[in-house]
């Protein structure tokens, strides 16, 4: 049985109803739990709408193997006692991951990352990708594939590209919308698109390719970035209360994806954000006309692919789940 638990995630008072639905889920995956043998239970990313799913599979003695570490290298590290409670092996998906749980005594395997190993095939709502109108910079925004992020983000985004088009009279830019759901949403936000910028959807891959350099909202696409080697700017804005409990709560001296891999502040992070777009901005211009700043980005970004190179994480996983199963068949007794 599989349950969804994270799609669309969101905070405050709008959490509420997800809240809910979250434990609809939870009843209804215990209910069939009940009515099956369930032998390893695989929880994906979540904590904390999956710690309570695995402590009702570990009363039914099913094993648990977590895929998607916990980020608890980034905050609550506490949670480590729950964790070796409730999970019986985490499949890790950066490198780093596999000898910080193992030193605090969860069993753990790195087996890659569907982004940086995986085989990337369009997505199915991708729109045809043709070549955007020729100039330079060539700038890609990403806008993030939440509802709060895009509805946060996506003004900031128009405001950087408009400045950087009133010192590079010639960039060009291309908005990537994760779906047509956040193209739609996008739209809503900052109205008509201004001269020399257009909207795409789910061309990540060819964008990629395209773009001298991006300006993301912090997440997994950083990493489609980072497996294509191309520089770029994470933000996130966020309210001040978000700032300030990021700020307190998170022990990572990074906060991007690409930065906390390279160990070091390899691109430029505004995550999160509540102060003006000036500094962003700043950044950006200087990203803009200094391409040998740009090639020492991609030159550190190739570095950190080479750390997940020879991992394929379909088939890791799979053995990772089938070892754990296997531990958990009772043995025959003699004479069986």
């Amino acid at each position: 049985m599989m349950g969804r638990t994270a799609d669309d995630g969101t905070m405050g008072i709008p959490g509420l109803g997800k809240i809910l639905a979250v434990r609809r889920i939870a009843g209804e995956i215990d209910r069939w739990a009940s009515k099956n043998i369930v032998t390893v239970h695989v929880p994906v990313d979540s904590p904390a709408a999956n710690f309570p799913i695995c402590k009702r599979m570990k009363r039914k003695q099913a094993r648990v193997v977590h895929l998607v570490a916990p980020q608890m290298w980034a905050w609550g590290e506490w949670r480590i006692r729950k964790l070796r409670r409730l999970t019986d092996h985490v499949m890790c998906l950066l490198p780093f991951e596999e000898s910080w749980f193992r030193d605090r005594g969860v069993d753990a395997t790195f087996v890659g990352h569907p982004v940086i190993n995986g085989s990337h095939d369009r997505d199915r709502d991708a729109s045809p990708w043709t070549v955007p109108v020729s100039g330079s910079p060539r700038v890609l925004l990403l806008p993030g594939s939440r509802t709060l992020e895009v509805d946060r983000n996506s003004g900031l985004l128009l405001e950087v590209i408009q400045a950087i088009q009133r010192d590079f009279p010639k960039a060009t830019a291309v908005v990537v919308a994760a779906n047509p759901i956040v193209a739609k949403r996008f739209r809503a936000v900052v109205g008509e698109l201004p001269p020399g910028v257009t909207m795409m959807t789910g061309v990540i891959d060819d964008a990629a390719k395209w773009c001298d350099f991006a300006i993301a909202v912090s997440g997994t696409v950083t990493l489609d970035l980072t497996r294509a080697g191309k520089p770029m700017i994470g933000v996130y804005r966020a309210g001040k209360l978000a700032c300030l409990g990021a700020n307190f709560m998170l022990k990572s001296p990074h906060r991007l994806l690409p930065n906390i891999l390279a160990r070091r502040h390899l691109v430029p992070e505004f995550v999160p954000w509540c102060g003006s777009s000036a500094p962003i901005i700043e950044v950006a211009l200087r990203m803009a006309g200094d391409q040998r700043w740009r090639a020492e980005i991609s030159d550190g970004l190739k570095r950190v692919v080479d750390s997940f190179a020879g991992h394929e994480p379909g088939i890791e996983a799979a053995r990772v789940i089938l070892q754990v199963a296997r531990r958990s068949v009772i043995p025959p007794s003699n004479g069986t």
